[in-house]
């Protein structure tokens, strides 16, 4: 099959970016059916965790202060906490959680 160099528009800054004929015989090696949507930049900040359209960008995540509602001590959670239901620390967590069965 034959490539040559594609010219495509960024889902996320909506600037042309080249879809080079390197990176289209990448895509084919991998098995990967889809162009890409966003130009390099933007899949380096999505990446980063600068994504402006969500998902698993793999950046740091924003946490929320509260107290145990076992202990009493700081818990740092990754959602911010409503005050209609406990919050507990990372120590007092894993007491209350169900043991898995492997």
């Amino acid at each position: 099959m034959s490539f040559s160099d594609i010219t495509l528009t960024c889902k996320d800054c909506a600037q042309p970016f080249v879809f080079t004929v390197g990176e289209q015989e990448f895509y084919q090696q991998r098995g990967l059916m889809n162009q890409p949507g966003r130009c390099q930049s933007c899949r380096g900040a999505r990446r980063a965790g600068g994504g402006s359209s969500g998902g698993y960008g793999g950046g740091a995540r924003e946490m929320f202060s509260a107290t145990c509602s076992q202990c009493g001590q700081e818990a740092r959670v990754p959602f911010q906490p409503r005050g209609d239901k406990p919050v507990y620390c990372s120590s007092c967590f894993e007491t209350k959680r169900p043991a898995r069965n492997y």
